[in-house]
């Protein structure tokens, strides 16, 4: 005879009524999150709607050699010492790029993976969407021998972002610290990253808002970019770096030297349609010339 509960129904059904219904449950819970590959020496985070995210080993990386970033000499060599004074164990500061499009700021630190990645450096790119989950991606990756820059690119925020107050506090000033191996670097076109306003510099006057003390609400936008111990400037090129550049990368990819110079009056076109001479605006053009004529 099958054992029966209370309702008179066979222990056999509730148990397969459960099962259903754990089933169901477990669809609405997210995922959990896949193994990390530690050997690679990039990584990606990310995350599925409001679940826990993860760090997703990047399988092609694309590298840069730094004798490839013309004409930011300065800019290069600071943040190779900070790089290297990081994968040494030494102090090292977060870093803050700035200024002209396409000038070489992202590239700078897929260089910088490129020249320390055999030697600890490992590389973690993080959407600003997702700055939220900087102390999580701290705690994560906290004991680990390996020395992790978490790369922001093209960063900036609107009015009420939560990112910004994220950033600024695994930056300088959470009671947590980000430990002695992760780094953040960040790249922007807005050296104060958020928006400014010129209402904002009457800072003696009262607003129709309501604020008291308007200076400070300018001083708090920019408080994140000076927790940055770095700061380094890029700027648009001249015309002669410019074609410098295209010059460079035509003979990285194969175009003879009277290629190479038919090529000065079309590389000077193409950047005007453009409106930049930028090193990317460089990078396509040879790589436009060098496919019809190499």
């Amino acid at each position: 005879m099958k054992p029966t509960t209370d309702n008179n129904l066979p222990m056999a059904d509730l148990l397969a009524r459960a099962t259903r219904v754990l089933a169901q449950l477990e669809a609405w819970l997210p995922p959990a999150p896949p193994p990390i590959n530690w050997e690679a020496h990039a990584f990606r985070w990310r995350k599925r709607g409001s679940s826990h995210g993860w760090l997703d080993a990047i399988a092609n990386v694309s590298l840069i050699n730094p004798e490839d970033l013309q004409h930011i000499e300065r800019q290069k060599d600071i943040i190779d010492r900070n790089t290297r004074h990081f994968v040494e164990g030494k102090p090292a500061n977060n870093v803050l790029m700035t200024g002209a499009r396409g000038t070489g700021k992202s590239s700078l630190v897929k260089a910088m993976l490129a020249s320390y990645g055999d030697r600890g450096l490992r590389l973690i790119e993080v959407d600003k969407a997702d700055l939220g989950d900087l102390a999580d991606i701290v705690d994560l990756v906290a004991a680990r021998p390996e020395k992790f820059v978490v790369f922001c690119d093209d960063l900036s925020f609107e009015e009420g972002e939560s990112g910004y107050k994220a950033l600024k506090s695994v930056l300088d000033g959470s009671a947590a610290s980000s430990g002695n191996n992760v780094l953040i670097y960040a790249t922007s076109n807005r050296r104060h990253l958020m928006p400014e306003y010129m209402s904002e510099n009457l800072a003696a006057r009262h607003q129709a808002d309501g604020e008291v003390h308007p200076g400070e609400t300018v001083e708090e936008k920019i408080s994140l970019s000076e927790r940055f111990g770095l700061w380094l400037s890029f700027y648009p090129f001249k015309q002669d770096d410019y074609l410098d550049i295209v010059a460079h990368w035509l003979e990285t990819l194969g175009c003879s030297k009277q290629s190479i110079a038919e090529a000065r009056t079309e590389a000077l076109q193409w950047a005007l349609e453009r409106g930049s001479r930028s090193g990317r605006v460089a990078w396509h053009f040879a790589r436009d010339w060098a496919a019809r004529h190499a």
